[in-house]
């Protein structure tokens, strides 16, 4: 089933954007947890708070932070992705013949 990512309804806490770049890593909630010196509980509730301002509602058919993680991305850009050290592959040529990446300019 396909799902519109949106924006954001609200802007993200600081906390709510660092659970969301640590999430775009691939961490999980106890990884998380120890991370930032909170409990897995206070991660789970951010991650369902910042969820709800993306409109993203789990069901059967879809994964809540993979969705999660595409709208957070959508909106905030790729820092997270970019702190993977993976090479960009959105490279283009540019007027002078030198590949730029459209999408990170």
């Amino acid at each position: 089933m396909a799902r519109d990512i949106t924006i954001a309804t609200r802007d993200l806490t600081p906390f709510e954007r660092l659970v969301m770049d640590l999430m775009c890593q691939g961490k999980s909630n106890s990884s998380i947890a120890r991370d930032t010196a909170h409990t897995e509980k206070v991660v789970e509730n951010t991650v369902s708070r910042t969820a709800k301002a993306f409109g993203i509602k789990a069901d059967g058919d879809t994964n809540l932070r993979v969705l999660l993680a595409l709208a957070y991305r959508a909106s905030y850009g790729d820092k997270a992705f970019d702190a993977l050290a993976v090479p960009c592959s959105h490279f283009e040529l540019g007027p002078d013949g030198q590949p730029i990446c459209g999408r990170h300019i």
